[in-house]
């Protein structure tokens, strides 16, 4: 079987733990994964969360486009709504004028943090005319290539430098109108399957995106190898994600339905729903695990693996990227 595997890191803060080791973790876990041969490193963002370091991926990013050489880097995503366009190109152009060929700009929807945090982040936007995400994501693309239009009320702002190779982007994304949206703006779209593995929505989500692109889509999801069956999915433990459908049409994934209901409550809605997702799990030995990769890949045309290891200790997590990738490629591990 012939596909990529990458990394997808949270810089989990283990009990006990401080966020500077867990970022200096998140550093070393980069390298071993270079090392090991594989393709991608992204950095999620999350806000306001004391188990979790990665506030900043584009910071990050920058660290670790330092301390590497030729693994790509990149954010899993830059949670657009909160932040303008023009910026978000400024800084992914100057990562690519740092590492050519070597920057990702992923992009998601989710507001990554709870609504006090989304408060903070949006205090000077202007609440009376919001912009789409859509719109949103237009003008990101417009201004990495310099294609703003006469007639758009920011033509002349000039996002500058213009790196020798742009950053690829990359939609985030678990329905097949994401998948869609990402093929109609010659986006790549990596399906979250750590959020949403429900057989029949990643079904459709891949193949609208391959329909209406011609290329292949990456696949999120949680996976975790140990030396057994039983230790792999006694570290990995179940999981499950609760979808928050706000009254508002919004919606949001969350750990638990005390998280959703914190979160409705910050946000002043007493008319929600909630829904179990049940985010797909590939826990075993590494040739278990090798085995399920190969079947996804076969059954949906998935060329790379977007892998997030749903375990804090960093021993394990180690332990779990060299042992999978000693069945996939095991001339690289050293």
């Amino acid at each position: 079987m012939t596909y990529k595997l990458s990394l997808l890191e949270k810089s989990l803060i283990p009990a006990g733990s401080t966020a500077a080791e867990a970022l200096h973790r998140t550093t070393l876990l980069a390298q071993r994964a270079e090392a090991l041969g594989y393709h991608r490193f992204w950095l999620n963002e999350h806000h306001g969360n004391d188990q979790l370091a990665g506030s900043a991926p584009e910071v990050l990013i920058a660290y670790l486009l330092a301390r590497t050489s030729s693994i790509r880097v990149g954010s899993g995503g830059v949670m657009l709504q909160h932040y303008s366009p023009f910026k978000v190109a400024e800084v992914f152009k100057v990562l690519a004028a740092l590492a050519p060929g070597r920057v990702d700009l992923g992009i998601g929807k989710a507001p990554g943090g709870l609504p006090a945090t989304t408060k903070a982040l949006q205090a000077l936007h202007d609440r009376a005319h919001p912009a789409s995400f859509d719109q949103q994501l237009a003008d990101l693309d417009a201004f990495i290539d310099d294609k703003l239009p006469a007639d758009h009320p920011l033509a002349g702002a000039l996002a500058r430098p213009v790196p020798p190779v742009p950053p690829s982007r990359i939609l985030l994304g678990g329905s097949p109108g994401s998948a869609k949206s990402a093929a109609d703006r010659g986006w790549g779209f990596c399906y979250a399957g750590h959020f949403n593995g429900d057989p029949l929505n990643v079904e459709r989500s891949l193949t609208a995106y391959r329909e209406a692109s011609g290329r292949a889509p990456l696949l999120a999801l949680f996976a975790f190898v140990a030396e057994t069956r039983e230790e792999a999915q006694r570290l990995a433990g179940a999981k499950q994600m609760i979808k928050l459908h706000l009254s508002t049409g919004k919606s949001v994934n969350l750990p638990t339905l005390e998280a959703a209901a914190d979160f409705a409550r910050a946000a002043g809605d007493t008319d929600y729903r909630t829904e179990v997702l049940t985010p797909h799990v590939v826990a075993g030995t590494a040739a278990e695990v090798r085995a399920e990769l190969d079947a996804l890949h076969e059954r949906h045309g998935v060329d790379e693996f977007l892998v997030e290891m749903p375990v804090s200790d960093y021993a394990a997590r180690l332990r779990s990227i060299e042992l999978l990738a000693s069945v996939l490629a095991p001339a690289r591990v050293s």
